[in-house]
């Protein structure tokens, strides 16, 4: 499985590179802290709710929760289903507040 720690991600944002952004926390999580892309709770994806991104399938998905653990059985998740670049964001959103 890929991964990105929250620095290399924010690089990319910050340099206007087209993103596909995964939120896979629970809204509660969401609402706290945003720092935006699409919201499929972790349940959603495991239950294959896959229709919002569908289109993700061939591109770079960035996929993040709040520590980095749901967002990794996430990417798990879509690969089996064939995405073909899901890549974990490391440490989550606490990484990314600590930065």
């Amino acid at each position: 499985m890929n991964s990105i720690t929250v620095a290399e991600l924010q690089a990319k944002i910050q340099s206007g590179e087209k993103i596909n952004l995964l939120d896979v926390r629970e809204p509660h999580e969401r609402a706290e802290f945003n720092i935006g892309g699409v919201h499929l709770p972790v349940g959603q994806v495991q239950t294959m709710q896959l229709d919002d991104i569908e289109d993700w399938k061939e591109e770079p998905v960035y996929v993040y929760c709040r520590s980095g653990q749901r967002s990794m059985m996430a990417c798990m998740v879509l690969q089996q289903v064939g995405f073909t670049q899901a890549i974990n964001v490391q440490g989550g959103m606490l990484a990314w507040q600590a930065l």
